[in-house]
C-alpha cells in the first residue's frame, strides 16, 4: 500500500491553494497539486467533523479526482462514480468548495451525486453496482451521435462483488471502443471486503509480477513524451503478454488492463490518464488507494469512518449514544437465540456493522455469512438454507432489499420458505436522502401472498417479534424498523411469542380511533392526549402487523368511532393506511380514514424533525385532519380519561 500522506488534521489551512472550477484546476502549476490535495483533506476533515458524512472514502480519492479533472473536461466528459458517496472531492472541484460545510444538511449539498445539483454530476446514485452499466449507456449514446468525448466509470473493488457490475463487464467490449473504468482498490466497502473477488484483487496487489509492472508503470510515466507513450506501452504489453495478461479477468471481458498503480501519486495518475484517453479500446485502470488517507483516526478505523456523524477532529472520537439502536439489539437478540438454537443463521450483504451483526459475527462465527454487495444472492442463499430446515435471518436495509424484490415473490413467497427478513433503516433515513429513505417497503411487500409482515412500537416489542419470527416456520416473515435508537424500552429477559395478526389495544374509545404503526406510535399517543384533553373518547391501537391485519379489531373500532387516523413512517400511496382503507371498504364500513405519512415524492435529505414538519408528519397536522370529523366535546373533567 502507498505510504500515508503528511496532510495535517484538525488545523486551519494556511497558504494552501483552492480551486472553484475545473478550469482553475487546469491553470494551477504542477507543484501546487500536492498542496491542493492537502487543503482538500484539511477542509473535509474540518467540515465533516461538524456535519458527519463519508469521510474515509473521500480522503482516499483526493488525488484521483484532481487527476481526472486535470485531464478530462466535465461536463462534456462524463464521470460516473459508483455509489457516489466518494463524490465530495468532485463537488469541491466543480464549484461547490464553499458549500461543502453544508453536506447532508437540509437545503445543503446532497451526500451523493445529484443530477439536479450540478451539470458536472452526470449521474446520481446511492447504491452500489450502478456505475459501469450507466456509464456504458452514456458511451453508447455518445457513439450514436458521433461525439468526441470521454466516459470514465469509477468503481471501488467492493462494487465488483455486485451482480450488475459483471453484467456490464460482459457487454462493454461489444458495445463501445472508448471507455475507461477506474478500479479504486482499497480492500473495503463499508466493512472489509469478502469473497473470491476480494482475494483476487489482493493477489493482484501482492504478486511479485505485478510489483515488477508497478515499477514499470513508474518508469513509463517518466519516459513518456509524445509518440513514445504508445511505443513504450506497446513494449510493456508485449513483454508481459504471455506472462501476465492472460491471467487477468478483465482481459477475458475484452478490456485492456493497466496497473496496479499508486492512486495517491498525482503525477503518475495524470500521465496515465493522458495515455488512456488516447486508446481506441475499453481499458481498466487498477489503482491502489488508502481509505481515510491523511487522517490517522480514519486510517486506523476504516469501518467507523466510512460514514459517521460529527466527531472531534483531534482524536476522531464520536459521541456515544446511551440508548442502544435497533440494529444493535438485532445482533444481541439473534446471538442469544442462536446460542440456544443451532438452526439459526445470520446473513448480510456487506453490512455487518450497519445491520448490527458484528456481535453475532463474534459470538456465532460458524453460522454467520457475509456475501458481499449481492442482495439477490443473499436472498437466494437464505432460501437455500431454509430448504434444509435452517432458520436464516437476512439483515438488509429497506432500500437495498428493493434489488431482491423478485426473490421475495418467486423464491420466498411462492415456495413459502421461512426466510426471516430484517429490514433496517425502514422509514426516513434523514441525512442520507432519497436513495436511502426506506419509505416504500410496505408498498412493495404487503400484497405478496404467504408473507407475514410486522413493525414494533419499541425495542421490547422488537425483541418479541424477532423471537416470534425465530419460531415461525410456515412461510417468510419480515420486520421493518427505523434507523437509530427507539424509545429506550429495554427488552425483557425472556421474549414473548406474539399471536400472528393480533393487534394490541392500548386504549378503548368511541369517538376517534388512532392506529399508530411502529415508530410513529408515539405520535399517535401525543394526539390521543391532546384529544382527550378536549374531552373526546379516543381509542389507541398498536397494530403490530402490516400483514395480516387484525381485521376484527380494526373493523370494531371503525364501526363505533367517527373517524380513524393512521400513522406510518412510509409513503401514503399503497402504504399501511391504504391497507386500512381497503379493509374497511371491503367490509362495507364508511367511516372516514385520515392518514399521516409521507407524500408521493422522493423526500429530500435533512434532519427528520425538519422534514416531518415540512411534509405534515406532525401531531398538529393529525389534529387538524381529525378535527374536521368531530363536533366539539363537552369540557367535563369526568369525560376526560
Amino acid at each position: 500500500m502507498p505510504n500515508s500522506s503528511d496532510a495535517a488534521s484538525g488545523t486551519e489551512p494556511t497558504d494552501l491553494p483552492k480551486v472553484d472550477s475545473p478550469e482553475a484546476l487546469k491553470q494551477l502549476p504542477d507543484d501546487q497539486l500536492p498542496l491542493l490535495a492537502e487543503n482538500i483533506r484539511r477542509t473535509l476533515i474540518e467540515c465533516l467533523s461538524k456535519t458527519g458524512g463519508h469521510l474515509g472514502p473521500n480522503l482516499g480519492v483526493v488525488e484521483l479526482c484532481i487527476a481526472m479533472h486535470r485531464v478530462f473536461n466535465t461536463p462534456r466528459d462524463k464521470f460516473v462514480f459508483d455509489v457516489s458517496h466518494q463524490g465530495y472531492v468532485h463537488k469541491m472541484l466543480t464549484g461547490r468548495w464553499d458549500q461543502i460545510h453544508t453536506i447532508r444538511q437540509y437545503e445543503g449539498l446532497n451526500g451523493f451525486l445529484l443530477r439536479t445539483e450540478s451539470e458536472h454530476d452526470c449521474y446520481g446514485a446511492g447504491h452500489a453496482g450502478t456505475a459501469l452499466s450507466a456509464a456504458l449507456g452514456m458511451a453508447a449514446a455518445r457513439d450514436l451521435v458521433e461525439e468526441d468525448s470521454h466516459v470514465v466509470a469509477v468503481a471501488g473493488d467492493a462494487a465488483f462483488t455486485c451482480g450488475p457490475t459483471f453484467e456490464a463487464l460482459n457487454n462493454i467490449a461489444h458495445t463501445t471502443k472508448k471507455f475507461i473504468v477506474v478500479l479504486n482498490d482499497n480492500e473495503w466497502s463499508i466493512d472489509r471486503n469478502v469473497g473470491a473477488i476480494a482475494k483476487y484483487f489482493h493477489a493482484l496487489q501482492t504478486s511479485s509480477t505485478y510489483d515488477h509492472l508497478h515499477d514499470k508503470a513508474a518508469e513509463f510515466v517518466e519516459k513518456v513524451a509524445g509518440k513514445t507513450i504508445r511505443n513504450f506501452a506497446g513494449k510493456v504489453e508485449l513483454g508481459a503478454k504471455n506472462l501476465l495478461f492472460p491471467n487477468v479477468i478483465f482481459e477475458k471481458f475484452g478490456m485492456r488492463y493497466y496497473g496496479p498503480i499508486d492512486g495517491h501519486d498525482i503525477h503518475v495518475l495524470i500521465k496515465t490518464f493522458e495515455f488512456l484517453k488516447e486508446q481506441d479500446e475499453p481499458v481498466l485502470l487498477h489503482i491502489i488507494t488508502e481509505k481515510g488517507r491523511g487522517y490517522e483516526p480514519a486510517m486506523g478505523n476504516p469501518m467507523k469512518f466510512h460514514g459517521l456523524g460529527p466527531y472531534k477532529t483531534e482524536t476522531g472520537e464520536t459521541p456515544s449514544g446511551s440508548t442502544p439502536t435497533y440494529s444493535q439489539y438485532l445482533g444481541k437478540c439473534l446471538s442469544d437465540f442462536a446460542e440456544e438454537d443451532e438452526k439459526i443463521v445470520a446473513i448480510t450483504a456487506a453490512m455487518p456493522n450497519g445491520t448490527g451483526l458484528v456481535e453475532y459475527q463474534e459470538r456465532i462465527p460458524d453460522r454467520y455469512y457475509d456475501v458481499g454487495i449481492a442482495e439477490e444472492h443473499a436472498a437466494l442463499f437464505a432460501c437455500g438454507m431454509a430448504t434444509r430446515d435452517f432458520r436464516p435471518f437476512l439483515a438488509i436495509y429497506s432500500t437495498f432489499f428493493q434489488r431482491a424484490y423478485d426473490m421475495a415473490i418467486h423464491d420466498m413467497g411462492i415456495q413459502r420458505l421461512p426466510v426471516r427478513l430484517c429490514m433496517d433503516r425502514a422509514g426516513l433515513s434523514g441525512d442520507d436522502g432519497p436513495t436511502h429513505h426506506g419509505l416504500f417497503d410496505i408498498g412493495y411487500m404487503r400484497h405478496i401472498p404467504n408473507w407475514v409482515f410486522m413493525q414494533p412500537k419499541d425495542e421490547d416489542e422488537y425483541a418479541d417479534m424477532l423471537w416470534t419470527m425465530a419460531n415461525y416456520d410456515e412461510g417468510p416473515t419480515a420486520i421493518r424498523y427505523p434507523r437509530g435508537a427507539g424509545t429506550g424500552a429495554k427488552p425483557k429477559a425472556k421474549p414473548e411469542l406474539l399471536e400472528i395478526g393480533k393487534a394490541e389495544v392500548v386504549r378503548e374509545g368511541t369517538d376517534v380511533a388512532l392506529i399508530g404503526l411502529g415508530n410513529l406510535f408515539e405520535m399517535a399517543e401525543e394526539v390521543k392526549d391532546r384529544l382527550e384533553a378536549e374531552g373526546h373518547s379516543v381509542a389507541l391501537i398498536n397494530p403490530r402487523w402490516i400483514k395480516p391485519l387484525d381485521a376484527d379489531c380494526i373493523e370494531r373500532f371503525a364501526s363505533q368511532c367517527s373517524v380513524v387516523c393512521t400513522f406510518e413512517d412510509h409513503v401514503l400511496h399503497n402504504g399501511f393506511g391504504a391497507a386500512i382503507i381497503e379493509l374497511l371498504h371491503d367490509a362495507g364500513i364508511t367511516t372516514p380514514v385520515e392518514r399521516i405519512g409521507w407524500p408521493d415524492e422522493f423526500v429530500e435529505h435533512g434532519k427528520p424533525e425538519i422534514l416531518r414538519e415540512k411534509h405534515g408528519i406532525t401531531t398538529e397536522a393529525a389534529l387538524e385532519k381529525i378535527s374536521r370529523h368531530l363536533t366539539p366535546a363537552r369540557k367535563d373533567p369526568e369525560m376526560v380519561r
